[in-house]
């Protein structure tokens, strides 16, 4: 074990990866295809039928050579003739409805497995996606899923067409000369002895292009956003960026060659050995057939056979490397289904919520004693090393985020978070909608621990408005009713009036039909914030969370979102991090946080004559703010003690 940087990993060799097929794993990826067990089942069957034509043509030539043509049978002759034009297109219509069968089993698995990861991921909490990154998750959902699926109707009907192909194949090559059947199997293990060391070889290569690929996602998801593409422009990191993504490029390709290689060769070996079988076979039949004790028409058969025979038998050794392999997606599947989230969802639905807020000591920090997201599976390995524990462990050494913090907040009070950057302010305000879980103590909205509501009453309860306003690729109409997804046009027009942005949408030629863009970045600051508390007052919740800053805007859309956020503060509980003198005014209470610790609690006025750090950082931050003439009338002269 090794220390790094505060982190203490568990070291962890793929080449000492397990590569038995776990029959735990094998049971867990069958209960995603006994789903679909009708049309595996119909996959079963075309197999078997198919199997069984494809042995017919050499036997209809061993009576061809044997029966037909030494006898002058013209009408066997024709039989079999005709035989041999209706088995290929007998054949071509069980293929395609074995497609068919198995094409809805395995689309249907992709859709099983994205949808149960989507909703899962969509449970963890807000640390575990800051924690990880997006295009890891895009690579889960997208490449791993399909090549889980791959192992379920690619790898195992594979496997089990080649059995049952040697099976039939063995069946008639044994009825029709068990010696030659026996001297074509000598062979055998000579395909079995490599596999086990190619088995772990390719599934080494095959998790660590699956990484390398995710990698390539994360690379794509942060340069292409609408963000990354404007910050790669700004500082002039084109090269550098398409150089990052070359290197995990260029690895995956070098993996992808490796993988090609090894199996290249060893299906070069097994090829070798089939032709000597085969060479073998045909000697010893060549012979026998001098001998007497052979029909020329089943030394036919057994050649055409003996090559139908090594090629499944071939597969069948191999079938380890295949099933390892494949399974490889399904663990990395498995690992992210494993993880629990760190949010258990409560039992309790109050209903309409009145907007009592009380932190009862409450302690919190970022930091866990654990790894989270991703990082917590990736330096697991395989299932074996899960079952075991080892799990990288963290040295948490961050101070406290908030720490102790006491205080109620009444139903329809204003209430307003001031402090210094890094003082805590944003953190209170994730707390409250239980973005996190409080460390120590605890939060009650009317009387409830959050921990104890569900998800649904806190959303539907609470709603948060934040400095960095985030909106889809898609209309205003759709992105307002995100908050109520049944709200009529006249209800989004009423909600956009009060958030002063009705005119502008209705200035636009689409008006409620308008696409936003990426992230809205075809609308101005100001006009995605307005658009933001509009959605706010939609959803009409009894606690609102708001981040007021407007520094970056210009002085008519500040007046424009202060007006809104004025009517939407009305009969309703608001926390806000105040950054407007204005606001801070019209509190009922001030909280002051320092380093994650409240340090005053009280009125404007009340906090100002007490000459601590809020009077710092009224005289240094609030003062400088551009406030209403309304504001400017109770602004105290500098010095004052009120």
């Amino acid at each position: 074990m090794t220390a790094h940087f505060g982190w203490n990993y568990i070291r962890y060799d793929p080449d000492e990866a397990p590569s038995d097929l776990n029959r735990e794993l094998l049971g867990r990826v069958w209960r995603y295809g006994r789903v679909y067990r009708r049309q595996l089942v119909g996959v079963i069957f075309t197999v078997v039928a198919t199997s069984i034509i494809s042995v017919l043509p050499p036997v209809l030539s061993r009576r061809l050579i044997d029966e037909a043509l030494p006898q002058r049978d013209l009408g066997l002759l024709t039989i079999l003739g005709l035989g041999m034009v209706l088995l290929p297109v007998v054949s071509s219509a069980i293929g395609i409805l074995q497609r068919w069968w198995s094409a809805r089993a395995g689309e249907g698995i992709i859709f099983d497995l994205r949808r149960q990861l989507y909703e899962h991921l969509q449970r963890m909490s807000l640390r575990f996606f800051t924690s990880t990154r997006t295009g890891e998750l895009i690579s889960r959902l997208n490449t791993d899923v399909v090549g889980a699926q791959q192992a379920i109707t690619g790898t195992f009907i594979t496997v089990f067409s080649n059995l049952v192909s040697v099976v039939v194949i063995l069946v008639v090559m044994l009825q029709a000369e068990w010696r030659l059947t026996l001297l074509a199997l000598i062979a055998l293990p000579l395909f079995t002895l490599p596999a086990r060391r190619v088995a772990r070889i390719l599934r080494r290569y095959t998790d660590e292009q699956m990484q390398r690929n995710a990698e390539m996602s994360v690379i794509l998801q942060e340069t292409f956003n609408i963000s990354g593409a404007l910050l790669v422009k700004l500082f002039g990191r084109e090269r550098a960026e398409s150089d990052r993504y070359a290197t995990q490029a260029e690895q995956a390709r070098d993996l992808g060659v490796k993988q090609a290689m090894v199996g290249r060769w060893f299906f070069a070996t097994l090829g070798l050995v089939a032709a000597v079988g085969t060479a073998v076979v045909f000697w010893v039949g060549g012979w026998m057939v001098m001998r007497g004790e052979l029909t020329i028409g089943t030394v036919v058969m057994f050649s055409a056979l003996i090559g139908q025979l090594y090629g499944p038998l071939s597969s069948l050794t191999t079938s380890r490397v295949e099933l390892a392999t494949s399974l490889v997606s399904f663990e990395r599947v498995f690992e992210v289904l494993d993880m629990k989230p760190d949010l258990s969802e409560g039992t309790e639905d109050p209903g309409k919520m009145m907007g009592n807020i009380e932190f009862d000591h409450v302690s919190f920090r970022y930091q866990s004693a654990e790894l989270v997201g991703l990082e917590a599976v990736k330096r697991r390995g395989h299932r074996a090393n899960l079952d075991q524990g080892l799990v990288p462990q963290q040295v948490s050494t961050r101070r406290w985020a908030i720490e102790d913090a006491d205080f109620n907040i009444k139903a329809g009070q204003l209430v307003a978070l001031v402090g210094p950057s890094g003082a805590g302010k944003t953190t209170v305000s994730y707390l409250i909608p239980r973005l996190y879980d409080v460390t120590e103590g605890a939060i009650r909205i009317d009387g409830i621990d959050v921990r104890a509501l569900t998800f649904d009453a806190l959303a539907r309860g609470i709603g948060v408005v934040t400095q960095e306003t985030y909106l889809f690729h898609d209309t205003i109409a759709a992105n307002l009713r995100y908050a109520r997804s049944d709200a009529s046009d006249d209800e989004l027009w009423a909600a956009a009036d009060a958030a002063n942005i009705a005119e502008f949408i209705a200035s636009l030629p689409e008006k409620l039909q308008t696409v936003v863009g990426e992230r809205g970045y075809r609308l101005s600051g100001g006009e995605r914030q307005r658009l933001a508390i509009a959605r706010v007052i939609l959803k009409d919740p009894a606690v609102l969370i708001l981040d007021e800053a407007t520094s970056s805007l210009d002085s008519r859309s500040e007046a424009l979102i202060q007006e809104a956020l004025e009517r939407l503060m009305q009969n309703r509980t608001s926390v806000v991090i105040a950054h407007r003198l204005s606001t801070i005014l019209a509190a009922d209470q001030i909280l002051v946080l320092d380093q994650g610790l409240l340090v005053e609690r009280g009125s404007h006025e009340v906090l100002l004559s007490q000459g601590g750090l809020y009077r710092e950082l009224f005289e240094t931050q609030f003062r400088a703010v551009t406030v209403s003439p309304a504001s400017e009338a109770n602004f105290p002269p500098p010095g004052s003690t009120v």
